[in-house]
C-alpha cells in the first residue's frame, strides 16, 4: 500500500472517527455552523483521491523517487524523517513536485476552515 493511499485512508478514518466521537459524546443535538460549499466528507475524499492518483502517477513516472520512498519502508520513523528531509533538501525539484501534488489538500483545508496538517517531516 502506498504512502499516499495510507494517507487517504487515514484521513477518511480520522474524519469518520471524529464524526462518530462527536455523535457519541453529545447527549443533546448540537447546532453546528453550516459548512462552506464543497466542504463535505465526500468533497474531502474526492480531493484526497485526486491527490492519491496524482502521487501514484508521479511515482510511476519517476522511478528514482519511487525507489527512494519504497526503500524507507520498515525503517524507524526518525530514520524515515531524517532520510526524507535529506533527500528533499538534495532534490528541491522533487520537493516542489510533491508540494504541488499535495496543494489541493491545503487549498481544501483553507477553504473549509480546517487545520492544516503538518508536513510529513513534522508528522514523524
Amino acid at each position: 500500500m502506498t504512502a499516499a493511499r495510507k494517507s487517504v485512508l487515514r484521513a477518511a478514518a480520522l474524519t469518520l472517527g471524529a464524526a462518530g466521537a462527536v455523535l457519541i459524546a453529545s447527549p443533546t443535538p448540537a447546532v453546528a455552523d453550516p459548512l462552506p460549499p464543497g466542504c463535505t466528507t465526500a468533497d474531502m475524499t474526492a480531493v484526497m483521491s485526486g491527490i492519491s492518483a496524482a502521487m501514484s502517477a508521479y511515482l510511476m513516472s519517476h522511478p528514482d523517487v519511487n525507489n527512494f520512498f519504497t526503500g524507507l519502508q520498515g525503517q524507524p520513523k526518525t530514520a524515515v524523517r531524517d532520510q526524507t528531509e535529506a533527500y528533499l533538501n538534495a532534490n528541491p525539484n522533487v520537493r516542489a513536485d510533491l508540494d504541488a501534488i499535495r496543494q489541493p489538500s491545503r487549498d481544501f483545508r483553507t477553504r473549509c476552515n480546517l487545520p492544516q496538517r503538518a508536513l510529513i517531516l513534522a508528522d514523524l
